[in-house]
């Protein structure tokens, strides 16, 4: 796990002071790797890499940027969990290191830019191919860790973080389709981001420059191919398997690991099994709130580690630690995405940095096998529908009004929710009726000046989202899920490798292992989702390695932050003062004045006056001190 960074001349001319550009780039990334750095220039000053390394793998000889016999040079992010099968099928002779760096290189050597469909794991890297002068970078499969990009004059920029590339582009602007997805879904699509001229790598796509040439190319894809042929009974062995072997796949480490534990399926299942395979030095690690009942999941974290048998580390998180911590975490995200358990997740790696260097997590889940309660509450909607209509047996509805109620207490919490979903009409076209579940900016007004934000629509990027060609349109619940794997997952999985990596920490996501995730695809919703039990194949596929408490929870919320309960209480002061400065009077396109006013009326759960924050703590880290990072490399010489 390291930072990544470089500049090419798309010209392939001399770059002036690239020593300094790539030193600059390191240093705003130090946090990302503490154990050392390196940069590599070509002999031309053409083309020049920086790295910072956290080592986890072959600690004494996996430094970079890594070279081979060919002048073929390589930074690397991530970890290739199949790297010791590679190296027999590639040829151990050929090794000179027993790092999955090197792997990447003979791979590239063998198979070309073909090589990362035989990458198991998580990466970002760039190499540079010395015999056709040609730049190659890649990310993996589901955006696990982070590629950026920008281009200036003659020169293509990229990194593991935007902030390393904020000293060369010419003005750091709002990217205005960007903050539109963003006002809507919390997170961007299609590899949009809220810098103008800045862009995300999408996952399972690779980049490549050649002769000034820059173009990409997707090179996986999950597609729903449903196998009718099988049992619920075959699926949940499989997948029984298939997570073992990935868990013990992403044990491979060459420092002791442990694992965050929530309280629920995901994480508990990982922990669970990687204190199975490894239980001499595993290790567990929560985050808890002194806020009530409502924000305390602790009892099924310390269930899970008595009932597994390994030591479970905890930190109560307290509106004090959110008023000194907040501004550094809005500062490590880049950019605003997501909810509040943002600043939750930051705290706990905080805790687990302190004791290891590497943690499991149980991202990915809820996305692949459809644990959110939304699922759910679109799914009794178009079950009443179709009851009405009498088209119950239709390809869309593989759950009927009769078979869903007795799983509909898990919406016991969401009446609001619902309440707010039926105002604006019912029965409609199910992807406009998804869009309307999930989309934020609903319920914003006044606080946004959207007559200065254009025409741009986000439903319509949505609807090519949620429609994929690779996604049957017989499930509804298959278009959900998928909607939310493309785009909610890597805003989630940014989340996750930023406030991890700020403590020097690596996070790995075993759920997210492509032969899992293909495998899964192939299940019918009916057996995914069974008289609207969310998780239902999941939840039995697991059910040998966890309590019955954590197996027959109705009640979980995803590390439900008490954020508006502080922002009324302790916190309120504090996020009065940042709403209402000099500054936030003056923000182009959001009315701070207008979002005080919301601040007390704001739902126990809602997120708008989160996400408002969020912008404005964006501004102040990056917008409002631009000229800091421009000062970083004198622009006029560059």
């Amino acid at each position: 796990m390291c930072g990544i960074a470089g500049v090419l001349s798309l010209s392939q001319q001399t770059i002036p002071r690239l020593a300094e550009r790539l030193k600059v780039m390191n240093d705003l990334q130090q946090h990302r790797g503490p154990d050392s750095d390196g940069l590599w220039m070509h002999s031309t000053n053409c083309c020049g890499f920086a790295h910072r390394r956290l080592a986890i793998i072959d600690l004494s000889t996996g430094d970079q940027p890594m070279t081979d016999s060919a002048g073929n040079w390589i930074i690397y992010n991530g970890e290739i969990y199949n790297y010791r099968e590679l190296r027999r099928e590639l040829g151990v002779e050929l090794f000179r290191t027993s790092s999955d760096t090197e792997v990447i290189l003979h791979a590239w050597r063998k198979w070309g830019p073909d090589c990362v469909s035989h990458f198991r794991g998580m990466f970002s890297f760039a190499l540079w191919d010395e015999a056709t002068h040609t730049l190659f970078c890649a990310r993996d499969r589901f955006g696990i860790k982070p590629f950026y990009y920008t281009q200036f004059g003659d020169c293509l920029y990229f990194a593991s973080e935007i902030k390393a590339l904020l000293p060369f582009i010419t003005e750091i602007e709002t990217d205005l389709d960007g903050l539109k997805e963003y006002l809507a879904f919390q997170f961007c699509l299609v590899g949009r981001t809220l810098f103008k001229g800045i862009q995300e790598l999408l996952p399972a796509h690779t980049l490549s420059v050649s002769k000034g040439v820059v173009s990409m190319r997707r090179y996986w894809e999950v597609y729903y191919d449903l196998d009718y042929d099988h049992t619920g009974k075959y699926f949940e062995e499989r997948l029984r398997a298939l997570l073992s072997e990935s868990v013990e796949f992403h044990l491979r480490s060459d420092v002791p690991v442990g694992a965050y534990v929530s309280g629920g399926l995901d994480s508990g299942v990982i922990s669970a099994l990687a204190n199975r395979q490894d239980h001499s030095g595993f290790a567990g690690f929560h985050g808890r709130f002194a806020a009530g009942p409502d924000y305390d999941e602790s009892a099924y974290a310390r269930s899970l580690a008595v009932d597994s048998g390994f030591p479970l580390h905890e930190i109560e998180i307290t509106a004090q630690d959110f008023i000194d911590q907040i501004e550094r975490v809005s500062y490590h995200l880049d950019y605003p995405v997501a909810g509040p358990g943002s600043f939750s997740q930051y705290m706990v790696c905080g805790l687990a940095a302190k004791h290891r260097k590497v943690v499991l997590g149980g991202q990915g889940g809820d996305e692949i096998f459809g644990g959110y309660t939304r699922y759910l509450i679109a799914y009794f909607e178009q079950c009443i529908k179709s009851a009405i209509d009498g088209n119950m047996q239709g390809g869309n509805f593989i759950v009927t009004y009769e078979s869903i109620i007795p799983n509909l207490v898990a919406l016991k919490n969401y009446k609001p929710l619902l309440k707010e979903f039926w105002r604006d009409g019912l029965f409609g076209e199910m992807d406009q009726r998804y869009f309307n579940l999930i989309n934020r900016s609903s319920h914003l007004g006044s606080e946004i000046r959207w007559e200065i934000l254009g025409d741009y629509s986000p439903l319509d990027t949505f609807r090519t989202v949620f429609h994929g060609a690779n996604v049957g349109k017989k499930s509804y619940f298959d278009l959900m899920t998928h909607f939310d794997f493309k785009t909610l997952l890597p805003a989630l999985l940014q989340v996750e490798d930023r406030v991890s990596m700020a403590h020097g920490l690596e996070s790995r996501v075993p759920l997210l292992d492509h032969a899992m995730v293909e495998f899964a695809a192939t299940i019918p919703a009916n057996i995914k989702f069974e008289n609207g039990d969310m998780k239902h194949v999941f939840k039995n596929a697991i059910s040998p390695f966890l309590p019955r408490d954590i197996l027959e929870r109705k009640d979980k919320m995803g590390f439900p932050t008490p954020f508006n309960a502080w922002a009324k209480n302790e916190a309120r002061d504090f996020i009065g003062d940042l709403f209402s400065s000099q500054a936030a009077a003056h923000r182009s396109f959001v009315d701070n004045k207008a979002v005080l006013e919301r601040m007390h009326r704001e739902p126990t759960f809602g997120r708008n006056v989160w996400g408002l924050l969020s912008l404005e703590l964006w501004q102040r880290q990056f917008h409002d001190r631009a000229g800091h990072f421009k000062s970083m490399l004198d622009k006029g010489s560059l």
